[in-house]
């Protein structure tokens, strides 16, 4: 589909309000749920004839030095760009420790919305009588007058038990039904199933299109070409990006995942997509199938502004002139911001949104010695203007980073700040390290263009400026214990560190013994 967007004027669909799930991610610390994925599932879901989904994911979302997330189940990510969108209805299919823990952190976080769930017991799952539950329940939810879209999710054991959500009606009553598998043993990270079900509507809404007329967006049709951008991010921030698109007669898109249906259509019906968030492989895959051009990086402090306003005007062909008038009117104001709020400090930073690489060459315009960045999520095409940028500044950067990388680097650097995920955060303060919880705390701030110039300075000058009070906390704790003797304790623990030594070698002979099995 190379060809633009057709609107057939439709009025104005009415929808749910209220119900939409504000602010940031902010996952509950690393393992809050207990993910049971693993290798033998992910066999099992190969003979139950997942392997083509199983084989695009690895693609996609090629694994790291672990077979399971280290962080949140990777369905809450997938899960919270559902319930984000409005009139669409959610239904989860998986063991149900998995979807209390899924409803529960997700409701904690700002959802104001059911969620469905299809329970199950081993005659259900074996017989096939789930996927008729399934079915069943989609019927039941279909109503045209609630929803857009219904979305399916299968998590790990229904995945592994080859439960083919693919056999679903793709639309029922004029709702639309989309169904996905996102097991842990699959997606690495929670970010990266956002890009699961933001590609599964992309796709679908692309088919649409090719079909025929589609209904107009609320906002309208922009009279001008626009940038769609990729990746979850502040709010000030697309409109920033707007106001620095203007001089190139551009505006800005919509932001995918998106928060409406309608909005999907707009989002293809772009002249070029901006990778803010450069894993959303799937997204990206059906914006080339749709035609339209790719541009990497963001217009993130002076450099990585400049160099994004280039690779725009590339996109859409336009002059040198045309492009120089854009950067010579944000760039001063930029570099003045910057030099007005200086960082001076040595700062590690870690963490799973995928905007890692550009935080860190902010806080490095801003004065700051950055010596090691990692992000959990895949290096991309989309990511590799960022990487070489860092690493010309002498910064390592690891992607696919695993939390003993992250801890490893902060106790070598042993920085002023270490900014990363919750345990990384907790073992920073152990240390006496002031640290910063990323999703929380810095994620949660603008940071493109002159808004994002400066907009890290405070809370970061501000912890760092914490170090002494971070020492006389360790003094004061001094002597309660720590890990097997943490507290107060009326007497001497009795830790008795040979029985611990004595089960290590029962489980190294269990696995020595299954290494042997294997062999044979």
């Amino acid at each position: 589909m190379s060809k633009a967007v057709t609107y057939d004027h439709a009025d104005a669909v009415e929808v749910e309000t209220g119900t939409e799930v504000e602010g940031r991610d902010a996952p509950l610390p690393e393992g809050g749920l207990g993910c049971h994925s693993g290798s033998e599932m992910e066999d099992a879901a190969r003979m139950a004839g997942k392997s083509d989904i199983l084989d695009q994911y690895a693609r996609d979302y090629p694994q790291g030095p672990h077979d399971q997330p280290q962080s949140m189940c990777p369905a809450f990510g997938s899960l919270r760009v559902g319930l984000r969108m409005k009139r669409t209805a959610t239904i989860l299919s998986g063991s149900a420790c998995c979807v209390y823990g899924l409803t529960f952190v997700s409701h904690f976080y700002g959802a104001r919305r059911s969620v469905g769930y299809v329970p199950f017991n081993s005659e259900t799952l074996v017989t096939g009588k789930l996927f008729e539950d399934i079915r069943e329940s989609v019927h039941d939810m279909a109503d045209p007058e609630k929803y857009d879209a219904v979305v399916v999710t299968n998590l790990c054991v229904p995945t592994a038990s080859g439960v083919p959500l693919r056999l679903l009606p793709e639309e029922i009553n004029g709702v639309r039904i989309v169904g996905i598998d996102v097991p842990g043993f699959g997606i690495p990270t929670h970010a990266e199933a956002k890009d699961v079900l933001a590609g599964a509507m992309l796709s679908y809404a692309r088919k649409e299109i090719e079909a025929g007329p589609v209904a107009m967006p609320a906002s309208g049709k922009s009279d001008r070409p626009t940038v769609s951008l990729l990746g979850e991010m502040f709010p000030a921030d697309p409109m920033m990006i707007g106001q620095m698109l203007e001089p190139l007669g551009l505006a800005v898109g919509p932001v995918v995942p998106c928060r409406e249906w309608r909005e999907l259509y707009a989002a293809l019906d772009c002249g070029a997509v901006a990778a803010i968030h450069p894993f959303y492989t799937a997204s990206v895959r059906e914006f080339q199938a749709a035609g339209r051009p790719v541009v990497g990086s963001a217009p993130v402090g002076h450099d990585g502004t400049a160099n994004w306003l280039a690779s725009i005007g590339e996109a859409f062909n336009l002059t040198e002139q045309q492009v120089g008038e854009a950067q010579n009117k944000f760039l001063p104001a930029i570099k003045g911001a910057l030099s007005a709020m200086p960082i001076k400090g040595t700062i590690t930073l870690s963490g799973y949104e995928g905007s890692e690489l550009l935080v860190a060459r902010l806080l490095i315009e801003s004065g700051a010695d950055v010596p090691y960045v990692g992000t959990a999520c895949p290096k991309t095409e989309w990511s590799k203007d960022d990487c070489a940028w860092l690493e010309s500044k002498g910064v390592k950067v690891k992607f696919r980073a695993s939390l003993e990388d992250d801890c490893a680097a902060m106790e070598a650097i042993k920085p002023d700040l270490a900014i990363g995920t919750t345990p990384v955060v907790q073992k920073g303060k152990e240390l006496g390290i002031p640290s910063l919880y990323f999703t929380n705390l810095i994620s949660a701030r603008p940071l493109m263009g002159p808004a994002g110039a400066g907009s890290l300075a405070q809370v970061v000058n501000g912890a760092m400026a914490n170090k002494d009070r971070m020492d006389h906390m360790r003094a004061f704790f001094e002597g309660v214990g720590n890990q097997d003797t943490a507290g107060v304790w009326e007497g001497t623990p009795n830790v008795q560190p040979q029985f611990r030594a004595q089960n290590a070698k029962k489980l190294e002979r269990a696995a020595k013994a299954a290494k042997a099995a294997e062999m044979i």
